[in-house]
């Protein structure tokens, strides 16, 4: 039992479900009242063990960080319950394997952008964590690339819609991963990660930048609308979602509590579901 356990830590499961949510979700756009649900599942297993293998090398690297953080120290790689050779055995195979299998059922273009998406996470995105705070921008590109993998593995190219689709994923991640940085402030610091976008303490520069990009998001959702991609009772509920997202940030401008901090975060984890499955159903 404590080797499964061990293997779902590895691959960090409720990140990975979220992650191939969001390639499902730009599939069934693309595919509309095309959708072939057997390529469907092949995008969802191949996406999922490309998730899991740059979770596994993330932790391969920051196996010495991990044992410095509170919330990272009982990970398998950084305990010594799982050697790094088995951690990098199994990284390999679900890389290998997830990039064929997208490859070999979807298309190239696809699993192009999932190999993208691996190698930018694991050996661009983590190394940087510790030297700058500016690997958050870094990324929010592996970060947004399922939804265009899923609408990829439908369609076989891109078009302004799966770009717009990106841009909202894009620019969403930053009040998330911030509102998780300012939580994690002092662990984060213990291993010496950077993470808010101005140097120092959580404070009213870091919870402006958060405030922002969290307003941004307005816009940039009703760029599907504008287009013709989404219908105005589409538009309207991305109003008020994004609104109350809004107000979230702006609580935590005002207070800068850790409290605020955490409500914005788990705001976050709803928000980007419920607009990507209001493109969808407006689609249908």
């Amino acid at each position: 039992m404590q080797k499964i356990r061990d293997y779902a830590q590895f691959l960090k499961i409720r990140l990975a479900s979220l992650v191939v949510f969001s390639s499902g979700i730009g599939y069934a756009i693309a595919a509309g009242s095309a959708f072939d649900f057997v390529q469907f599942l092949w995008l969802l297993l191949g996406g999922f063990l490309i998730v899991g293998a740059s979770n596994g090398i993330n932790q391969i690297i920051e196996k010495e960080t991990d044992q410095l953080m509170s919330r990272t120290a009982n990970r398998p790689v950084a305990t010594g319950r799982m050697s790094v050779w088995e951690a990098a055995l199994l990284a390999l195979l679900m890389g290998v394997a997830g990039v064929l299998i997208i490859g070999i059922f979807t298309n190239k273009l696809s699993a192009a952008l999932g190999l993208m998406s691996l190698l930018s996470y694991a050996f661009v995105y983590t190394p940087m964590k510790k030297r700058s705070p500016f690997a958050v921008f870094v990324g929010a590109f592996p970060g947004a690339l399922p939804i265009l993998i899923g609408y990829a593995a439908f369609n076989g190219h891109l078009n302004l819609e799966a770009g717009l689709l990106f841009l909202v994923q894009f620019i969403w991640q930053f009040p998330h991963f911030w509102a998780i940085a300012w939580i994690l402030h002092d662990d984060y610091g213990k291993a010496g990660f950077r993470l808010l976008p101005n140097a120092g303490e959580p404070g009213r520069k870091n919870a402006f930048q958060i405030l922002w990009y969290t307003a941004t998001l307005i816009p940039i959702s009703l760029a599907p609308v504008y287009y013709g991609f989404a219908g105005w009772w589409a538009a309207g509920v991305c109003v008020i979602v994004s609104l109350l997202f809004l107000a979230q940030a702006w609580k935590l401008y005002r207070s800068l509590d850790k409290a605020d901090a955490r409500k914005l975060m788990f705001g976050s984890f709803v928000y980007l579901p419920i607009v990507q499955l209001i493109y969808l159903i407006d689609k249908i």
